[in-house]
């Protein structure tokens, strides 16, 4: 297995619910710091949503190793960003055995 090329840098988002005040809450997003990964596209797809043409694809991100309990290990409620860009994280894997590399699949959204 080759070792990846870690050259674009991502911010890595938790989802923050606050409350506002009425019983519900509102969502947002705070950064918990940057990671250097190799982002691959594998797959792409086009739906209608509320008759909108929404597009997906799905990438494969793979980044740097972290141990489990760690707040830079992605896990799938989180999305990465790149300016304007967000990849939403749908699974995260250990790459190898030694667990130096993690592939996250996530899939970037667009609205048409």
């Amino acid at each position: 297995m080759k070792t990846p090329r870690l050259n674009r840098k991502l911010v890595l988002e938790a989802p923050v619910r606050v409350a506002d005040g009425s019983g519900g809450y509102t969502e947002s997003w705070e950064p918990l710091g940057a990671v250097w990964a190799e982002v691959t596209a594998r797959s792409g797809s086009e739906r209608q949503v509320a008759g909108v043409p929404v597009s997906r694809v799905g990438y494969r991100i793979v980044v740097r190793g972290a141990p489990m309990g760690s707040t830079m290990r992605p896990s799938p409620d989180q999305r990465f960003a790149e300016g304007t860009r967000r990849f939403v994280i749908r699974a995260v894997a250990e790459r190898d055995s030694r667990g130096q590399f993690l592939t996250c699949f996530a899939d970037e959204e667009v609205a048409a």
